[in-house]
């Protein structure tokens, strides 16, 4: 399978790419802004590289590809403007032409929290946790084969290969590994269980391919 990876150059996206470039059965298209990240992303997996930004039109991006894993991001202390155009606009935007040009899968990498943002403990995180749960939404209600991961507090420890994982999860107070959300989101292009569904994860105690497999 041809997979785009949109945020490949960020924290997760490039774990994504190595486990990608791991697996046998799928080649890495690293979306970047800027060929003087190409050396590295293809060191690290990706089979080819594709200049594109998600402010813009991206139809050559996805060109021949097979499925999309949408893990780009502003973060929330970008400011909100950035954020909107990226995590919201841009993700549409992409939604729209993976529809136009019959690219089908789409995975995407949102937050827990999405689906309340007004929660969120302060504005930024509010207004970044709201532009994740609009593209959210448009994505569930697209045409495409979907799946939305959205994964507690982020960290750089080491994957365990376990994970909590609900469509609500009663407690938020742990933290995952950017590894196990890679892993995840690498899993979920093969696992037909997780093909339109919203679910939220954790580090746990189950193992992902079993945590998926049953959600």
């Amino acid at each position: 399978m041809k997979v785009l990876v949109v945020g490949a150059n960020g924290g997760t996206g490039r774990i994504i790419l190595q486990l990608l470039g791991q697996s046998g059965e799928h080649d890495a298209v690293a979306m970047i802004r800027d060929d003087s990240q190409r050396e590295d992303l293809i060191s690290l997996g990706a089979s080819s590289t594709v200049l594109a930004d998600l402010e813009k039109e991206m139809s050559h991006a996805i060109e021949g590809c097979d499925a999309i894993i949408f893990a780009a991001g502003s973060g929330s202390k970008t400011g909100a403007d950035k954020t909107k155009l990226v995590d919201e606009q841009g993700a549409i935007n992409l939604i729209k032409t993976a529809e136009r040009r019959g690219v089908n899968r789409f995975i995407m990498l949102s937050s827990v929290g999405a689906d309340l943002p007004d929660l969120g403990p302060t504005d930024s995180m509010k207004g970044y946790l709201k532009s994740k749960g609009i593209a959210d939404e448009y994505l569930s209600n697209s045409s495409l084969v979907y799946t939305i991961v959205r994964p507690g507090r982020l960290s750089y420890d080491e994957g365990t290969g376990h994970i909590s994982i609900s469509k609500k999860l009663a407690d938020y107070s742990g933290d995952i590994s950017r590894e196990d959300v890679a892993k995840v989101l690498v899993e979920c292009l093969n696992i037909q269980n997780t093909y339109g569904k919203t679910f939220e994860i954790l580090s746990g105690q189950t193992d992902i391919i079993e945590a998926l497999q049953n959600i």
